[in-house]
């Protein structure tokens, strides 16, 4: 082969992976998006805060296996490692929700939103520790905006009160067991296409928060279809569905930073819906998280590998 066949096979690969990188990224800013309206689902259904959870998945689950059996996508039915990671993923995502959904009734809506993100910071740090590599200067900076700008972001409307203790300690279990279930996730996407694995994981999620939400004395079968629908189509089948996509595709400072597109979202349905009204302060937060996104998606030289 010539040289400059060779540069042309390079150039072509290259391409291949930055489009690649570049719709994963699109994909995780879409998932962000969505799920950032969960809340407001949650709200506007008419049974409790963990029966909303369980509709959520059990209305995405026949829908998930018909996308799955419609694109060939299909689980390893032999690997029982496998099934138990998923398990486990399912199982953390279920406690995420349950716990998030009940702290946002015990706390003002900006904590849970700033507490229950936690996984912005800490998946990353368990990304580090997986790569056993500490982040390069971009990425240290990118990270420590992206943090400040969620901070500035809710900071208006933060609150540190004993009587809202019980619900910003659910919300920050809540981002915590999301990290376990983002790393779940991530080992299975290592050998599974997204959409068995999102199927997979919803499926194993929805019992747990039936028998939790019976247990504790919920209203659990609605009137109203409507926002439920929404809510598992929205945040389910196309918010988890994406941010599936995306963690097989990019590392967890991204996915870990992507995060914090939900707060900023979550504040322009505040001015949309509740007609609440966005001052200098929010505004810098927002850019702030902004930038860290430019920043993270550019190579740093310390953490590149040799020879690239």
């Amino acid at each position: 082969m010539h040289d400059s066949d060779s540069e042309i096979l390079t150039s072509d690969a290259e391409s291949h992976d930055k489009g690649g990188l570049a719709l994963a990224f699109a994909a995780m800013v879409g998932a962000n998006i969505a799920l950032a309206f969960g809340p407001l689902f949650v709200r506007l259904s008419d049974v409790g805060p963990v029966a909303a959870g369980f509709w959520r998945l059990a209305l995405a689950v026949p829908l998930l296996l018909l996308l799955s059996f419609a694109a060939r996508q299909h689980l390893p039915l032999r690997s029982g490692r496998m099934w138990a990671v998923l398990a486990l993923g399912g199982l953390f995502f279920a406690a995420d929700l349950g716990a998030w959904h009940v702290g946002i009734l015990h706390t003002t809506l900006a904590n849970a939103t700033l507490f229950g993100n936690i996984a912005s910071l800490t998946f990353p740090i368990y990304g580090f520790i997986v790569a056993r590599m500490m982040p390069g200067r971009v990425q240290a900076f990118a990270l420590g905006l992206a943090a400040v700008g969620a901070v500035l972001l809710m900071g208006r409307s933060y609150q540190l009160s004993p009587q809202n203790l019980v619900g910003d300690l659910l919300c920050i279990a809540a981002g915590i067991l999301y990290t376990f279930y983002l790393a779940a996730i991530g080992m299975a996407r290592g050998r599974l296409q997204p959409l068995p694995t999102i199927a997979a994981a919803t499926v194993f999620g929805t019992l747990p928060l039936l028998v939790f939400a019976w247990a504790t004395g919920e209203v659990i079968w609605p009137d109203k279809w409507t926002p439920l629908l929404l809510l598992a189509i929205g945040s389910q089948v196309i918010g988890q569905g994406l941010m599936v996509y995306a963690i097989g595709h990019l590392p967890p400072l991204v996915i870990g930073i992507g995060l914090l597109i939900q707060p900023v979202v979550a504040a322009i349905v505040g001015v949309t819906v509740y007609d609440e009204r966005l001052g200098a302060v929010d505004m810098i937060g927002a850019a702030a998280i902004a930038i860290a996104l430019v920043l993270v998606r550019r190579p740093d030289r310390k953490s590149a590998r040799p020879g690239q």
